[in-house]
């Protein structure tokens, strides 16, 4: 037999929880239910999905080979069912989009709010991650990325570049003084990555200065650096037209510190003719076309 979507959804819950138990409570069924599950796949396949193990549930070869055709599935499956949301004419029904955690966490929010102002009809499904959403794959319907886009399939619109810069709170001032110069930082609390050494490369010839032994306060959370340089706690990089916002935050060696930041808005090519995720589309691009604007 073909077995169905059930199925599949819940080897992946199974895959997540480690347990028959966890997984059940995710999507709402019985334990015996979702073993019934396992079986019914494991019959159809031909192969053995799990060993039991005293860390719970452990996954076979047969199952890990499995997990990225369920994942396509399980992408599928949510397009499907967005794309049911509202009549396919209307500026309805549901969107999903990704960007990463700054801008997903502290732009996007007003700029969805204005947007569904002018379409009430509108719902969002918005997912923060520093990592490009599979758009192929339909893990997402419009992406807001800080990199070219390198698929052929998309529709990729340039809306400029977002400026990094170096800020602190004049709290930290007041406490530590103000660094004169460069060099001065060694001797302040910097606020940085922890494990993620990515999370500087937008920093470019300036990079090597910014190692993670001098950080002060070390997180991979680009919002917990926020979060951080708020409250006071030390100096770091923030988007320029975020930091202009918050009229506490003073910037520091404007002209060594400034970094551009590219920044797209992508979606599927085969949305274009969806007036729900072209109206996304292009309100975002002229949205974000204005916050970038701000940081110059």
């Amino acid at each position: 037999m073909n077995p169905s979507w059930d199925l599949y959804r819940s080897l992946l819950a199974v895959l997540r929880a480690g347990s028959l138990s966890g997984a059940a409570r995710t999507l709402g069924l019985t334990q015996p239910t979702l073993a019934r599950h396992v079986e019914e796949l494991e019959t159809a396949l031909g192969a053995s999905l799990f060993t039991r193990s005293p860390q719970g549930l452990a996954p076979t070869e047969a199952a890990l080979a499995l997990e990225a055709h369920a994942l396509a599935m399980e992408s599928a499956a949510a397009a499907a069912e967005r794309a049911a949301s509202a009549p396919a004419s209307d500026i309805a029904g549901a969107v999903r989009v990704t960007a990463s955690e700054v801008i997903g966490g502290e732009v996007l929010p007003a700029i969805l709010r204005d947007l569904r102002r002018a379409h009430p009809g509108l719902v969002f499904e918005v997912v923060l991650s520093n990592q490009p959403a599979n758009l192929l794959r339909r893990d997402a319907d419009i992406a807001v990325r800080m990199m070219r886009p390198k698929q052929e399939a998309l529709v990729a619109k340039k809306i400029g570049d977002v400026m990094l810069g170096m800020f602190a709170h004049p709290d930290y001032f007041a406490a530590h003084g103000k660094p004169k110069t460069i060099d001065d930082l060694k001797r302040h609390a910097i606020i940085g990555f922890d494990r993620d050494a990515a999370g500087g490369a937008a920093l470019g010839g300036v990079r090597a200065l910014f190692t993670r032994d001098l950080f002060a306060y070390r997180t991979d959370d680009q919002v917990a650096q926020l979060a951080a340089l708020r409250a006071g706690f030390g100096i770091g990089i923030c988007q320029v037209a975020l930091a202009k916002r918050e009229p506490k935050l003073t910037r520091l060696f404007a002209k060594e510190f400034a970094f551009p930041l590219e920044t797209w808005v992508t979606m599927h090519q085969d949305l274009r003719g969806s007036p729900r995720m072209r109206a996304t589309f292009d309100f975002l691009a002229d949205a974000l076309g204005a916050y970038v604007r701000e940081g110059r």
